[in-house]
């Protein structure tokens, strides 16, 4: 299988996830694409950083990571997000992405 547009490495071992999030929805979930990134819908309303911490959690329970392990790399006022995450590889980011369909 293909690795998808929107998930990349770094060069120092990081993967990189582009997410496009779509905050104050009725329920946090992956919701497909839009463009070359991911969509995510998340429940948390922008305001105070609240999405971009739950965005975070979301993530990290998906991929089965402590949050520590993710970083907002751009976009921590926008809706368009690079997230950098270590320990892991794209493949197994990939496989964990292609449970949640």
């Amino acid at each position: 299988m293909p690795t998808p547009e929107f998930i990349r490495t770094d060069g120092a071992g990081n993967v990189l996830l582009k997410l496009r999030i779509h905050p104050g929805a009725r329920r946090s979930a992956i919701n497909g694409t839009f463009g070359d990134a991911l969509k995510i819908d998340l429940q948390a309303p922008p305001v105070d950083g609240k999405a971009n911490s739950a965005l975070l959690k979301f993530l990290a329970e998906k991929l089965h990571l402590n949050k520590a392990a993710l970083t907002i790399k751009s976009g921590e006022c926008s809706r368009d997000k690079v997230i950098v995450i270590s320990g892991i590889t794209e493949t197994e980011i990939n496989s964990f992405l292609d449970m949640e369909k």
